[in-house]
C-alpha cells in the first residue's frame, strides 16, 4: 500500500503525519521550503485543552518549557474590571506558544519516526487520481513524481491542492485587522492574559478600541491592537507609540522598561471551502477554512481536522475502502467550522457597531465581554470543541442507551482509567491509536488490583463482547464518569468523541453502535466520495 501524501509542513500537516504514524500508516510530507521555520515571536497560537493534549500525545512533550499557560484572565472596559478568571485543574488554562516552537516540537518528533518522510524544496504542481491511488508531481531541485494512497492538502490559505481540484473558497476578506507586537517587559498582572476594551488613554493614530495582552514564556508578551476597517498603514513609529502609551496606561502613567522583539499586522479572513473531499484528495486546516475573529483560533480547528481524519484514513489504509467513513470527515468537520463562522458573523455587528442603542442598553457591555471571552478562551459557540451531533456515524438510539454528562458526538471527559495492563492512565492517553475504546464505569475498582476484579461480575461478559466487535477495541475501566451510574458502558471513537452510553453489558447494542461508528456495514457502503 502506498503512503499517504501530505502537502504542507505547517502544524496541521505535521500533526496529521504523526497521527497517521501512531496508527502504522506511512506518509510523505511535501515541504516547499527548506524544512526550517522562521522564528517570529509575534506569530503565536493558543491551544485549547483538547488540542494541547493532542500535540502532547503525539510529541511526547507538554511544551511547558517553550509554551506558557496563563494563571488567569481579566477583561476590562475603560477603567473597570468586568471579569476575572483564575485557572485551575478543573478549569485549565489555554497553552500560548510561538508557532515556530510548536512546529519545531512536531518536527523533532517526526525526525525519530520511521514511517514519515519529509521532502523539502518540493512544490506541488499537479495531481492525478486513479481508482487505486494518487500521483503528485513536485518541481524544484528535487522535482519528481510521488505515488500515494491518498493526498491531503494542508498547504494553507493559498492552497495549491484546492486550486488544482477546482474547489471554491468563498467568504469574507479582512474581517478584522490587528497590529501586533511581541516584547519583553513586566506588567502589573504577571501571568494573566488581558482583554481591554475602550482603554481610557489617548491613542496614537486611528482609535484603538480593543487591546489584548497575552503572556508567553520568559517574560515575553504578545500585544494586539484592533485596527479600524480600512487599509491604513501601520508604520513603525505608530506601533512604537501604541506600545509606549499602552504600557504606560497599564502601569500607572509611566512606560516601564521594555524590549521590542517582533512586530507585524495580523489580518483575519473568514472562508470555507465548498468541498473538503474529492475522491482520494482531502483538505485540512487553512486550506479548508479560515477563521479567527473575536479571539477564536483557526489552528485549533485545523488540529481537530487532523485528529478526525487520521483514524478514518488509517482504517481505510489498513482494511480497504471505507467510503462512508471517509465521507464523514467533510460532513462532521465542515459543519463544526461553518457553525463557528456563523456564530462569529452574527456577533461581529453587535460587538463592532461602535455605538447606537446597544451602547446604552444596561448589561450590554457585560454581554459583549462574555462573547469575547468565549472566543479567547475556547468556550461557547465561538470556541469550544464541537459535537458531531448529526454525524452520519451516529448509531440509532438503542433501548439500553443512557444519557450522561457528555452528549453523543461530543468529546469525552478526561477521567482516570485502568488500562488493560492494570496501569492507571488518563483517558486521553489512550486516544489516537486507531482502536475504539470501551469504558466501563465500576466504582471501587480503583482500590483493588485488577486481577481481583477482571474475572468477576460483568467483566468476563463485557470482555467477550469487546472481542467480538467489528473493529479492534480496548477495554478500560473507570471509578466514575460525569453523569454515569455504575455499570454504564461508554463506546468512544479513536478521536475521543462519544458514540453511545449503554445501561450495562448489551453485546448486540454495543456491536450495532460500533458498526455505525465505522461507517455502517461494509456490504452496503457506496463510494459516494469518489465521484
Amino acid at each position: 500500500m502506498d503512503p499517504v501524501i501530505i502537502v504542507g509542513s505547517g502544524p496541521v500537516g505535521l500533526t496529521l503525519a504523526l497521527a497517521l504514524a501512531r496508527q502504522e500508516v506511512p506518509s510523505v510530507v511535501l515541504d516547499e521550503g527548506s524544512g526550517k521555520d522562521e522564528q517570529r515571536l509575534a506569530r503565536t497560537v493558543v491551544l485549547r485543552e483538547d488540542t494541547a493534549a493532542l500535540v502532547a500525545r503525539l510529541t511526547g512533550s507538554s511544551l511547558t518549557e517553550t509554551g506558557f499557560r496563563w494563571s488567569g484572565w481579566r477583561s476590562m472596559r475603560r477603567k473597570q474590571v468586568m471579569r476575572q478568571i483564575t485557572f485551575s485543574d478543573d478549569d485549565p488554562a489555554p497553552l500560548h506558544i510561538a508557532q515556530h516552537e510548536l512546529t519545531g516540537a512536531l518536527r523533532e518528533a517526526i525526525a525519530n519516526e520511521r514511517l514519515i518522510k519529509v521532502a523539502v524544496e518540493s512544490r506541488l504542481d499537479s495531481i492525478e487520481q486513479e481508482k487505486g491511488g494518487v500521483t503528485a508531481h513536485t518541481r524544484g531541485p528535487k522535482g519528481t513524481w510521488w505515488r500515494g494512497s491518498y493526498l491531503i492538502g494542508c498547504d494553507g490559505p493559498r492552497s495549491t491542492v484546492r486550486k488544482l481540484e477546482d474547489i471554491r473558497f468563498p467568504g469574507r476578506t479582512a474581517v478584522e485587522r490587528h497590529a501586533v507586537a511581541a516584547l519583553r517587559t513586566e506588567l502589573p498582572w504577571p501571568g494573566e492574559a488581558l482583554l481591554h476594551r475602550m482603554p481610557p488613554w489617548r491613542t496614537s493614530g486611528p482609535s484603538a478600541g480593543e487591546v489584548t495582552g497575552r503572556p508567553l514564556a520568559n517574560g515575553v508578551w504578545r500585544l494586539d491592537w484592533l485596527l479600524p476597517p480600512g487599509k491604513d498603514l501601520v508604520t513603525p513609529d505608530l506601533l512604537v507609540a501604541r506600545v509606549r502609551e499602552t504600557l504606560a496606561g497599564w502601569s500607572g502613567g509611566s512606560t516601564p522598561p521594555y524590549e521590542l522583539l517582533d512586530t507585524g499586522v495580523h489580518i483575519v479572513h473568514h472562508r470555507l471551502a465548498r468541498r473538503w473531499r474529492v475522491g482520494r484528495v482531502f483538505l485540512a486546516g487553512d486550506a479548508a477554512h479560515l477563521l479567527g475573529a473575536l479571539g477564536s483560533q483557526g489552528l485549533d480547528e485545523g488540529l481537530r481536522d487532523a485528529d478526525n481524519l487520521a483514524w478514518k484514513l488509517a482504517l481505510a489504509w489498513h482494511h480497504g475502502p471505507h467510503e462512508a467513513l471517509l465521507d464523514s470527515y467533510q460532513v462532521e468537520r465542515r459543519a463544526i467550522v461553518a457553525a463557528r463562522l456563523r456564530a462569529a458573523d452574527q456577533a461581529l455587528p453587535v460587538l463592532r457597531s461602535g455605538g447606537g442603542l446597544r451602547a446604552v442598553v444596561p448589561g450590554s457591555a457585560r454581554g459583549h465581554d462574555a462573547l469575547l471571552t468565549d472566543g479567547h478562551l475556547g468556550r461557547g459557540p465561538l470556541g469550544e470543541p464541537g459535537a458531531y451531533a448529526d454525524s452520519p456515524l451516529a448509531p440509532p438510539r438503542a433501548e439500553s442507551a443512557l444519557d450522561v454528562a457528555t452528549a453523543v458526538g461530543a468529546p469525552v471527559t478526561d477521567v482516570r482509567v485502568t488500562a488493560e495492563d492494570g496501569s492507571f492512565v488518563r483517558l486521553r492517553e489512550r486516544l489516537g491509536r486507531g482502536a475504539l475504546l470501551v469504558l466501563l464505569i465500576a466504582p471501587g475498582t480503583g482500590v483493588w488490583e485488577r486481577r481481583h476484579w477482571v474475572t468477576a461480575g460483568i467483566m468476563p461478559r463485557l470482555a467477550a463482547a469487546v472481542t467480538a466487535l467489528p473493529h479492534r477495541a480496548e477495554l478500560l475501566v473507570a471509578e466514575s464518569y460525569p453523569g454515569a451510574a455504575a455499570h454504564t458502558v461508554l463506546l468512544i471513537r479513536p478521536d475521543g468523541h462519544l458514540v453511545t452510553a449503554l445501561n450495562g453489558v448489551r453485546p448486540a447494542d454495543l456491536y450495532e453502535a460500533a458498526e455505525a461508528a465505522l461507517g455502517g456495514p461494509r456490504a452496503t457502503t457506496q463510494a459516494a466520495g469518489t465521484s
